[in-house]
């Protein structure tokens, strides 16, 4: 039994200044900007400075959060990061963030599910929340993709950007109910069968390398739609809530033609999509935040508003969320 709720109290996001257009993209590999924004409806994407590293945009994220949430680092008692381009291999990068926004307290660690990072990592502080183990937490996504590809490969490179969003999540008493705000419902996956489709090819106990990312896209494609429909049913159902119940949608922002796909399999209104994937590209685990973020910030979404994420990545791993804002 849930003895306290995950408010969100705070959203905050960080994008690189710099900007890679579809135009630019084309004097580096063979690809064009129409070939782009028909197959992906990618416009630009972020990209990070040298030296810019995943903890730096976390950083500010985190701090751009805590801001809205008129809170002090201090006050944090965990600190979890999604990320699949960590600064280093160890220590984990949410250590680095810690430091970096001066959270003395507490405990801070990474989670890696790809681009459903941000899910697992939502699910992980609600977990403690709800059993009185941490009382507020910074939960992160942070990624630099533009380190693990293949500048070659124009059907990866074109997809991918940098940049990370955050949320902080405060305990209060009492279980969430569906007019309460907070995180009522959560629903992860994974299947292991299916990590050849999407992966990078190096490791440290594999190749000793970073390596790049390899991906079978018409395969990628076909799960997402079949897995992501599936889990926002799942969480509806569990809840008992239906499409209409649900004021925004917002989804990692992995391709115009996944997000379209679903919202006609699901019967999800177009309005009532948070897109930024034109802008931004596919951050991965920073996606959802980014998006989220978006929303607040453009008056969209509002206190009280119930919002359903979804997200499907490497390994497969897949899930939904369901907060009432």
């Amino acid at each position: 039994m849930s003895r306290f709720r995950s408010v969100v109290a705070g959203v905050g996001s960080y994008l690189p200044k710099n900007v890679l257009t579809n135009a630019a993209l084309s004097k580096m590999v063979d690809t064009s900007d129409e070939w782009i924004r028909q197959r992906t409806g990618i416009h630009q994407r972020h990209i990070a400075a040298e030296g810019e590293n995943t903890s730096d945009l976390g950083t500010i994220a985190a701090q751009r959060a805590l801001q809205a949430a008129g809170m002090e680092a201090g006050e944090m008692d965990m600190l979890v990061v999604a990320t699949a381009t960590p600064d280093l291999t160890f220590p984990a990068t949410a250590t680095i963030i810690q430091k970096n926004i001066g959270m003395v307290r507490g405990f801070a660690f990474d989670v890696n599910a790809v681009c459903s990072g941000f899910l697992f990592a939502l699910a992980t502080a609600d977990s403690f929340i709800a059993r009185g183990q941490a009382k507020n937490a910074l939960v992160i996504g942070a990624e630099t993709f533009s380190r693990i590809l293949d500048w070659e490969d124009r059907s990866t490179c074109v997809l991918f950007g940098d940049g990370a969003g955050a949320i902080v999540l405060s305990g209060e008493p009492g279980a969430p109910g569906m007019g309460e705000r907070g995180v009522v419902h959560s629903y992860l996956r994974s299947d292991g069968r299916f990590t050849e489709l999407l992966y990078v090819d190096g490791g440290p106990s594999s190749t000793k390398t970073v390596g790049h990312l390899r991906m079978s896209g018409n395969q990628v494609f076909r799960h997402a739609i079949t897995n992501i429909s599936s889990s926002i049913a799942k969480v509806l159902d569990d809840t008992g809530l239906t499409i209409s119940d649900v004021d925004w949608f917002v989804p990692h922002q992995a391709n115009q033609r996944i997000l379209e796909g679903v919202s006609r399999r699901l019967g999800i209104p177009e309005e009532r999509v948070i897109t930024t994937v034109s802008q931004h590209g596919n951050t991965s685990a920073g996606s959802i935040p980014l998006a989220l973020d978006a929303g607040v910030q453009d008056g969209r979404v509002k206190e009280g508003d119930l919002v359903l994420m979804e997200a499907l990545g490497g390994g497969f791993t897949w899930g939904a969320a369901l907060v009432r804002m």
